[in-house]
């Protein structure tokens, strides 16, 4: 770009190439170039230009290059069309199948940006740097974004803005996979803010983005300036008919029993996290071997890719603190710090490490550290001169040096202290801390609060703590203490996922994990869940998943609600423990007991005179989290492992060493079951009784729509008269109604029994209530919402002039159905469950000798068949001229629109029901 003393630049010579005007200031008062011979040589040779100012006084020579076919800009070409130089295109494996990764298209002003595609599922990642370092700490400023943007499937997203919000909990999952295996590779002393995008442009519904996002990552990082130590990717495996699958697709992972996130570099093994159907650990070591390979064919390729076109490192932005400062701290507060992490109470613990640090802060940043004067030579030669009286009865004092007429004395020199910044005491001082809480683990073979390498802390556990909560529990391992309430509802109460697979996906069961500030004695925020709390939540709830029953057997949604009251470590893990008690106490029937514990590590043990193998530690403390290289932790039963997840703070772990944590961990689990089953008191195994009632009934997919009713009127209304909770219909015919009293649910089963019945004829109906009278007969309620016609000449063995000579309004007789038209009208019959004297003595009354023949204005007579034979017929009949027929059409009742839509369900108990096909409550 050409510069002058002036805001912009004109080209007003024909003989440059054409310059976007839009990109110049278009003044004309603006200085011009003049351009000497143009060069007949080709492109990228240079020409001399003259640069007048406005006022032609100033004069500036300029030598441009020329290049006849490129623009102002340099990515344009003579065409005018976009040129990408830098563009990358290659294919590299991923699994069994390979990717096509793509560099220099996209996000060229990033540190580096790559595309990643995957069938059609593509995902786009950025990597960014800050200009300037931040505040040195013992955290990497290091900040992961992934989204999964729903024009990948060509959706909007719901809300009234129609854009993403938040991030969803399934986004933080995978930004958490990205960020945990990256850490690792990240030097000490880098703290330039790295920021990391991730969006998923296109999602085919088949191959799953996770595992891509992660390796997308990955390659960005390498190319990028970020100066990690190696290149790391992620696969994910599943099992499906016995065998392991290296990133299966979406649909094959329906089938698996094994769902394995693993991401590493070529050579170790950085994290790994999934969940499983009670998985033996021989089984889950092949697994991770299977992905390991996979990994490591990845990561080679992704580092022959980064030496070819990746940037050049930022090594010389990392600051470490002075190498001698680790030296003071350790003589300033060695011994003490010693003594101060063999307190075994957590916070009497830190509260002696915090005042012996600010001791010494005090000393290397505002007073100065003072250097022993001997050891360093400080004492310094000075002049001190001395008259000269007597040249010749001179002596020379000893120590002095004799020079002439001065005579050199040496003066001690006052020490200089030495101060550290407060940043670099406070890393230091960490480090120390750690390192001094190692070497008593390795030498001693003892633990901070006195325990060895695979000893468990204390169990203590309380079930029913709260009278109120459908099952509750109070989990106490040493000092960490989780609370577990259990909630059971409906569908209602069930968690809704909005996800890019285009369905609504609801969760009947779901964990959710709190871990307030107090639990550790601090002040702090309280607000919306945190990354920590999403994902140690979710790894609870997936602990817990396996062990719960069918919707069929249980039909409830299920909300787990752990809050860490205490906390020393492995807070997620007693959420599993105490889940899992607090759902025997609400009644919900597990498969089995399953139990969570979290393994650490030393690795470096031959720095502390250990023999250089790793040791494992079983159920660690917080501190032994922070200052140990793992945090392992794996949840089952005796048999098998139902969760686990594992992060690293060292270069990588091997499977030996993870073959060792997992049989180590499953003693732990197997202890810490058997104090399980020790609860006091113990969980109740039944619902609560302030738990709601469910009832499952089925009626003809048919019927669901009469139920539901126009814009939902007929259910609602089920719901206000029968004072149920909720009703919940499926269009396959399966009515669940959830009550929170025995009577309102036997109301509700009893109207939707009445509605979508199917009534037979010879069916007997006890106690009915006569809802409204005809001329013709009367309407008898059968079953709540339906009714059928009693001909006035079947409520009665004698004759009647009209219904109400008989019966009234809201009477209550038995009645039996004895025909079903082909409209679905109901007639009914209360004389067919009279005896047959009381018929057989009515009829000869009705018809004396002689009076057989009538002609058509006489009075009529009827005719009574026997119950017998009409129940056969359907209907009453006659059979001669003179006899009154009774046909079809003379039956009449007055229907409405709501006892068309009705609903099959069980009567109440002091009913005799004959509706068939009721589901029963598990």
């Amino acid at each position: 770009m050409l510069t002058s003393p002036s805001n912009a630049l004109h080209s007003s010579t024909p003989h440059f190439w054409p310059v976007r005007r839009s990109r110049l200031c278009r003044s004309r008062n603006l200085p011009r170039f003049h351009s000497g011979e143009r060069s007949s040589g080709g492109g990228g040779k240079l020409c001399s230009l003259s640069l007048l100012s406005a006022s032609g006084a100033s004069k500036f020579s300029v030598r441009a290059l020329v290049r006849p076919d490129v623009t102002e800009d340099a990515d344009s070409v003579g065409d005018g069309s976009l040129a990408f130089p830098n563009h990358v295109s290659v294919k590299i494996p991923f699994g069994n199948r390979e990717i096509l990764v793509e560099t220099g298209l996209m996000g060229r002003q990033a540190s580096s940006a790559v595309t990643v595609t995957d069938g059609e599922t593509i995902v786009y990642t950025s990597v960014c740097l800050a200009d300037v370092p931040s505040e040195p700490s013992d955290f990497l400023p290091l900040y992961v974004h992934y989204q999964e943007r729903f024009s990948a499937v060509g959706r909007t997203s719901g809300g009234f803005f129609k854009r993403e919000g938040r991030t969803k909990d399934h986004e933080v999952l995978i930004c958490r996979l990205i960020d945990r295996p990256l850490r690792p590779t990240m030097p000490k002393g880098f703290y330039n803010e790295t920021q990391i995008l991730s969006w998923v442009l296109s999602y085919d519904g088949l191959h799953a983005p996770d595992a891509l996002a992660v390796t997308s990552a990955g390659i960005a990082v390498a190319l990028s300036e970020v100066p990690n130590a190696k290149a790391i990717a992620g696969v994910r495996v599943g099992l499906i008919g016995g065998e392991f699958i290296v990133n299966p697709t979406v649909k094959e992972m329906e089938e698996s029993q094994l769902d394995l996130f693993l991401a590493g570099t070529d050579t170790a093994i950085l994290t790994i996290e999934g969940y499983s159907n009670f998985l033996p650990e021989e089984m889950l070591l092949q697994a991770v071997k299977v992905g390991q390979d996979a990994v490591q064919a990845t990561c080679i390729a992704i580092e022959v890719l980064a030496k070819k076109y990746g940037k050049p490192k930022m090594l010389d932005a990392i600051r470490l603190p002075p190498p001698e400062l680790y030296k003071h701290v350790k003589e300033l507060a060695g011994e003490e710090l010693t003594k101060a992490l063999q307190i075994k109470s957590k916070i009497s613990r830190r509260k002696a490490i915090s005042s012996l640090e600010e001791k010494v802060l005090t000393i290397l940043t505002e007073k100065g550290y003072v250097i022993d004067e001997v050891a360093f030579g400080t004492i310094e030669a000075q002049p001190d001169l001395l008259e000269d009286e007597d040249e010749d009865e001179e002596v020379v004092p000893e120590g002095e040096v004799d020079q002439g007429d001065v005579h050199i004395r040496p003066i001690p020199r006052k020490p200089i202290p030495l101060l550290f910044s407060e940043v670099d005491v406070k890393l230091v001082f960490k480090e120390v801390s750690s390192k001094l809480l190692r070497r008593r683990i390795v030498e001693g073979g003892k633990r901070s609060d006195g325990r060895t390498l695979d000893e468990i802390r204390p169990i203590n556990s309380r079930c029913g703590m709260l009278p109120r909560a459908h099952g509750s529990t109070l989990f106490t391992r040493g000092e960490t203490q989780a609370l577990a309430v259990v909630t059971l509802g409906d569908k209602q109460m069930a968690q809704r996922i909005d996800n890019l697979e285009g369905s609504d996906e609801y969760k009947r069961f779901y964990l959710q994990y709190t871990f307030p500030p107090s639990s550790v004695g601090e002040v702090g925020r309280i607000g919306a869940p945190s990354r920590r709390e999403i994902g140690h939540g979710t790894l609870a709830e997936r602990a817990l998943e396996t062990i719960l029953p069918s919707d069929d057997d249980f039909p409830y949604t299920i909300r787990v609600e752990s809050t860490v009251i205490e906390s020393n470590g492995s807070s997620s893990m007693a959420s599993v423990c105490g889940g899992c008690l607090a759902l025997q106490d609400a009644g919900v029937p597990v498969k089995c007991s399953v139990a969570g514990i979290a393994m650490g590590m030393v690795w470096d043990t031959e720095e502390f005179g250990g023999d250089g193998s790793p040791l494992i530690l079983s159920d660690i403390t917080g501190a032994e989290d922070a200052s140990g290289d793992m945090d392992f932790k794996v949840a089952g039963n005796e048999d098998g492992v139902t969760a686990f997840q594992m992060d690293i703070k060292v270069g990588g772990i091997t499977l030996e060493i993870m073959e060792k944590a997992l049989i180590q961990a499953k003693a732990g689990r197997r202890h810490i079951l058997a104090e399980m089953a020790k609860c006091s008191p113990p969980p109740t195994l039944s619902l609560s009784k302030y738990a709601p009632l469910i009832h499952i009934m089925k009626v003809h997919p048919s019927k669901v729509y009469s139920l539901i009713g126009s814009g939902g009127k007929k259910v609602k209304s089920i719901i206000e008269e029968s004072g149920v909770e909720a009703i919940d219909m499926q269009d396959d015919g399966t009515v669940k109604i959830m009550a929170i009293d025995v009577a309102s649910l036997e109301r509700a089963k009893a109207i939707i029994s009445g509605l979508t019945m199917v009534p037979a004829v010879g069916d007997i109906y006890r106690n009915c209530e006569i809802k409204s009278m005809a001329p013709y007969g009367a309407f008898v309620e059968i079953a709540p919402g339906r009714e059928g016609l009693c001909h006035i000449s079947e409520l009665s063995a004698e004759w009647l002039a009209k219904p109400e000579d008989a019966y009234k309004v809201g009477d209550r007789i038995d009645v039996k159905l004895i025909e079903v038209n082909e409209k679905g009208q109901l007639r009914l019959s209360v004389r067919a469950l009279l005896p047959e004297s009381e018929t057989d003595k009515d009829s000869q009354k009705q018809q004396p000798a002689g009076d057989s023949t009538k002609d058509k204005g006489s009075q009529r007579k009827y005719v009574n068949t026997s119950s017998k034979d009409r129940a056969a017929a359907g209907a009453s009949k006659v059979s001669s001229g003179d006899e009154l027929v009774l046909k079809k059409k003379d039956v009449r009742r007055a229907t409405g629109g709501s006892s068309d839509k009705t609903m099959k369900s069980n009567s109440s108990t002091n009913e005799e029901s004959l509706v068939n096909g009721e589901a029963t409550i598990s």
